[in-house]
């Protein structure tokens, strides 16, 4: 366990040295110190660079270090001094446009001429504009009725791809024991296939209803929203004999953010602006698999 605030760049490339003297530069003008860490973590895929910093960044400079990294082709993580890489035992993610490159359900609406209507709601819920999640399951939901089942397993095999570094991502924490957890307000049709093709421990998901082989416009049962992403959270922490900030946790949505506040690192993956404000890391250029470096 670091006694200091640690950044972490990622990268694809290699890290230019005029990141380090930016960064460095810009703590000065903050009125803080920053200082490389030598230490070397390799990975076959990324390159990675290491600062400590012994102050509190304020939401306004992570912000801006980011920024600044992102002008230099480079991801940037913050890990807080408390936290323990080799304690963590969970990793929970979200599934639509984290773990996979497509929101299931605007797909599924694509079949239908519906996907403008039903992508609309999916966007201004994700980035936090509209605050019911259930609510907005249920009313894009809804426009899915009558469509044929079939359009389920259409989606899957036509369009659905798991995200860079997905699947290296689960092999590696799979193998070091980790509960890994896929907790989504998507579908079940679709958790329970990635369950079975990349291993994950558990899923959880909303159900649609199908009756004659369509879809009724109905979800059966309680809506997995942001709320009950973090309950499953807690109890595959529970599981675990663990705590929360023993988790790694990932997603792009506003309805993310319960499940990712308190967690030993969030990450923020491809995300909504108001997911990056608040999470650790945020992945806009690495693969989903650059979290191992976090927890290494």
């Amino acid at each position: 366990m670091s006694k200091h605030l640690t950044l972490v760049a990622l990268a694809n490339t290699p890290i230019p040295a005029q990141l380090n003297t930016a960064l460095i530069e810009h703590a000065k003008v903050l009125g803080i110190q920053i200082a490389i860490d030598e230490r070397v973590l390799s990975h076959s895929k990324y390159f990675t660079s290491r600062w400590t910093c012994t102050q509190v960044l304020m939401p306004e400079a992570r912000v801006a270090m980011r920024d600044i990294a992102a002008a230099h082709n480079t991801d940037l993580a913050f890990l807080s001094p408390g936290f323990k890489p080799g304690e963590v035992k969970v990793l929970a993610m979200d599934m639509d446009s984290t773990l996979i490159n497509i929101e299931c359900i605007d797909e599924i609406a694509d079949f239908t001429g519906k996907k403008a209507a039903v992508s609309e709601i999916t966007e201004a819920t994700m980035r936090g504009e509209i605050k019911d999640f259930k609510e907005s399951l249920r009313r894009r939901v809804a426009l899915l009725a009558g469509v044929s089942a079939d359009v389920l397993e259409s989606v899957y095999r036509e369009r659905l791809r798991p995200n860079p570094g997905a699947s290296e991502l689960l092999a590696a924490a799979n193998a070091r024991g980790l509960h890994t957890l896929l907790v989504s307000g998507g579908f079940t049709f679709f958790t329970e296939k990635l369950q079975q093709e990349l291993g994950f421990k558990q899923t959880q998901a909303n159900t649609l209803e199908i009756i004659d082989g369509k879809l009724t416009g109905k979800v059966i049962g309680e809506i997995v929203d942001g709320a009950a992403k973090a309950a499953y959270l807690e109890g595959a922490c529970a599981l675990m004999n663990c705590h929360k900030s023993n988790s790694i946790t990932m997603g792009d949505g506003s309805n993310d953010l319960p499940m990712m506040h308190g967690s030993g690192i969030s990450i923020a993956y491809r995300a909504k602006p108001i997911v990056k404000e608040k999470a650790g890391a945020a992945f806009d250029r690495v693969g989903l698999d650059a979290a191992l470096l976090l927890i290494t």
